[in-house]
C-alpha cells in the first residue's frame, strides 16, 4: 500500500528546507570569497610594483682617487672633526693643529632640472615652483605647442606670435647659416653651427635648417662628434654618446621648435673618466672654461652621459660659467632652437691650454683667477716674509702612499717648514681643500690625482711630484710637470731608487720589474697599472731628498 501524498510532502519539506539554507549560506560566502582573493590581483598597482624591486638596482661604477690617512707626528694636521686619539698625545707644543668645521647641513637639493619630455607640458607657475631655490636662475619656458604667446629662455619676456612661421637661415645676428668643424685636433673633435639649429635630445640629432637655394642645390653634409676632449682613447670613446650634426633644407626633415633661446648652446659629456679628480679639470672643467668664458655666463649648457654627482660636486665652478639651467641632453625630449651652437669643448694640453688657441687669449693665469673667485682663495701669489713657509704633503691611501711620512714631515720640519700632512678625509670638501692649498707654498706628494690640488697653490709656489720606479718619468712629467709653467709654479721631481720601493719585498732584484722596466710597460696599460702604480708604496731616503726640500725652499720669493 502506498503512503499518502501528505505524509510523503511532509517527509520531503525538512529536506527541501535544509537545501535552501544551505545554497543561501554558499551565496553569502562566495562573493566574500573573492574579493578576498581576488582583489589584490586587480590592484593596477601590483604589477608595476613588482617590476620597480626587480629594475631599480642600478650599479655606477666611479674611479675614486684616494690618499692616507693623516700623519700625527709633530706636524700640523688638516684634519675633520673626529674623536682625539692616541696619536694625538704626540703632537709637540710647536705643532698646530688645524679643526675644519663640519659641513653645513645641505639647504636643499640642488635643483637641476632633467627636463623630460613630460615637462613641456608645464606651466609657468609650476616651473617657477620648482625653480624657487634652485641656484640658476628661472628658465621660463612656453610649450610651442600653445599658440597665444612664447617665451624666451634667456629673458622670459613674451615673444610676439609667430604663427607657423619657421625661423629663417638669416636670422638677427648670424650672417650665414654653417657648420664649421675642426677634426685635426689630438685631443677633442668640435662643431660650431651658426644659424637655425635644432636639438634634437632624444635621437641625438642637431640639426642646421638651410633655406634651400636653386642656383646651389648642394649636398646635405653630415658629421659625428662624440663630445669629450679624450678622442684618442678608442675603447673609452666607444661610452661617450655619439651625436649626429646634419644641414637639412627639407621642411619635412625639421621638427617645429618647442623652445627657443636667446643665448648660445655648449654641448659636453660628463662621462668618460670623470670621478677622477684629475681628469675632471683636465678633461672638462678646463676645456668647458676655455670654450664658455668668452660668454661671460650668457650660455646654456645641454648635457650627454648626464652625471648629476659631479655637476653636484662642481656647481661652485658650472653656475658661474652659465646662468641657466644645465639641460640632462639624453632625457629632454623637446626639440631646443640655438642660433649658436658649440658641441665638444676645446682642449690643447693636459691640465692646462694653449693662449694661441684659446678665445680671447685666455691662458692658465685666466684659470686659477677664476678658480680663486669661486673659492674665495686669499692669495694669489706667494710673498716674501719672515714666516715659515708651510709644505703640503699629499698622503695617499694603500698603493703610492709614503710608508715613512712621520721621518719626512720631521726632516721637512728640520729644514724650517710648517708642515701640513692631508689624507683623504680632508680633500673630500672640495672648497675647504682648495683654502688649504691656496695657504701653503709647497705641496709634494707621489704621483697621482691628489697632485692636481696644484691648481689652488699661489702663483710662486712650488711643487715636488715624487715619481714612482717604473720608468715612469716622462709621463709623470707630462701631467703634472709640463702644466707647472703654465701656472707660474716652480716644478720640482724626485725620481725613487729601487732601495725605496715596496717592490723590493715583492720581486726578486734580477726581476724585469727591476732590469727592464720597459719590457713591463709593452705588456699593455693593465699590466703598468697593476705593478707600478697599484702595488707600488714608497719609503723616502731622507738623506737625497732633503737637497730636492732645500731646492723648493731656496726657489720661493725671499
Amino acid at each position: 500500500m502506498r503512503p499518502s501524498t501528505a505524509a510523503s510532502t511532509a517527509g520531503r519539506m525538512p529536506q527541501r528546507l535544509v537545501l535552501v539554507a544551505f545554497m543561501g549560506c554558499l551565496l553569502m560566502i562566495i562573493p566574500c570569497f573573492f574579493a578576498a582573493v581576488w582583489k589584490p590581483k586587480l590592484d593596477p598597482l601590483s604589477s608595476p610594483n613588482l617590476q620597480l624591486s626587480v629594475t631599480t638596482s642600478i650599479k655606477i661604477q666611479a674611479v675614486r682617487e684616494s690618499s692616507s690617512i693623516s700623519d700625527r707626528s709633530g706636524s700640523e694636521m688638516v684634519v675633520m672633526p673626529i674623536s682625539v686619539n692616541e696619536d694625538e698625545a704626540e703632537l709637540t707644543n710647536d705643532t698646530e693643529i688645524i679643526r675644519m668645521p663640519p659641513p653645513e647641513e645641505e639647504k636643499g637639493r640642488l635643483n637641476m632640472t632633467f627636463t623630460e619630455a613630460e615637462f613641456s607640458n608645464s606651466t609657468m607657475d609650476e616651473e617657477q615652483k620648482n625653480n624657487d631655490n634652485g641656484i640658476y636662475p628661472t628658465t621660463n619656458v612656453k610649450d610651442a605647442t600653445k599658440p597665444k604667446q612664447e617665451f624666451i629662455l634667456a629673458t622670459g619676456k613674451p615673444k610676439a606670435e609667430e604663427g607657423t612661421q619657421e625661423i629663417t637661415s638669416q636670422t638677427e645676428g648670424v650672417a650665414e647659416s654653417k657648420i664649421t668643424c675642426d677634426l685635426s685636433e689630438r685631443r677633442s673633435d668640435t662643431c660650431v653651427m651658426h644659424g637655425d639649429v635644432r636639438v634634437l635630445g632624444y635621437s641625438s640629432s642637431i640639426i642646421l635648417s638651410k633655406a634651400p637655394q636653386a642656383d646651389a642645390p648642394g649636398e646635405e653634409n653630415t658629421w659625428k662628434i662624440r663630445p669629450y676632449a679624450r678622442k684618442w682613447e678608442s675603447p673609452l670613446m666607444e661610452i661617450i654618446r655619439e651625436l649626429t650634426l646634419k644641414e637639412s633644407t627639407k621642411p619635412a626633415d625639421t621638427p617645429q621648435c618647442a623652445v627657443h633661446h636667446t643665448v648660445p648652446a655648449i654641448v659636453f659629456s660628463t662621462g668618460g673618466f670623470l670621478g677622477n679628480f684629475f681628469h675632471d679639470f683636465t678633461d672638462v672643467l678646463i676645456p668647458l672654461f676655455t670654450t664658455a668664458r668668452q660668454y661671460r655666463g650668457e650660455a646654456q649648457f645641454l648635457v650627454t652621459n648626464f652625471n648629476y654627482g659631479w655637476i653636484k660636486k662642481y656647481e661652485q665652478i658650472l653656475r658661474r660659467l652659465s646662468h641657466y639651467q644645465i639641460i640632462d641632453l639624453d632625457r629632454d625630449g623637446r626639440v631646443h632652437c640655438f642660433r649658436h651652437v658649440h658641441v665638444g669643448l676645446l682642449s690643447h694640453k693636459e691640465l692646462s691650454m694653449d693662449p694661441a688657441k684659446s678665445p680671447n687669449g685666455y691662458s692658465m693665469a685666466d684659470f686659477r683667477e677664476f678658480l680663486r673667485s669661486c673659492f674665495s682663495l686669499k692669495r694669489k701669489s706667494v710673498s716674501a716674509g719672515n714666516r715659515k713657509p708651510r709644505l703640503l704633503m699629499i698622503n695617499r691611501k694603500g698603493p703610492r702612499s709614503f710608508t715613512n711620512r712621520r721621518e719626512v714631515a720631521s726632516l721637512a720640519r728640520s729644514l724650517g717648514y710648517k708642515v701640513v700632512v692631508a689624507g683623504p678625509e680632508e680633500t673630500k670638501n672640495l672648497s675647504r681643500f682648495a683654502r688649504v692649498v691656496n695657504s701653503c707654498d709647497v705641496m709634494m706628494g707621489v704621483h697621482g690625482a691628489g697632485l692636481t690640488n696644484m691648481l689652488f697653490l699661489p702663483t710662486d709656489a712650488a711643487l715636488v711630484q715624487v715619481i714612482p720606479w717604473g720608468g715612469l718619468k716622462y709621463a709623470c712629467g707630462h701631467d703634472f710637470g709640463e702644466p707647472a709653467p703654465d701656472m707660474g709654479l716652480r716644478y720640482l721631481e724626485y725620481e725613487i731608487k729601487e732601495g725605496e720601493s715596496s717592490l723590493m719585498r715583492q720581486y726578486p732584484r734580477s726581476h724585469p720589474v727591476f732590469t727592464d722596466p720597459l719590457s713591463i710597460h709593452k705588456q699593455g696599460w693593465n699590466v703598468l697599472w697593476s705593478v707600478f702604480l697599484n702595488k707600488q708604496s714608497v719609503r723616502l731616503d731622507v738623506r737625497r731628498f732633503k737637497g730636492v726640500l732645500q731646492e723648493a725652499m731656496n726657489a720661493l720669493p725671499h
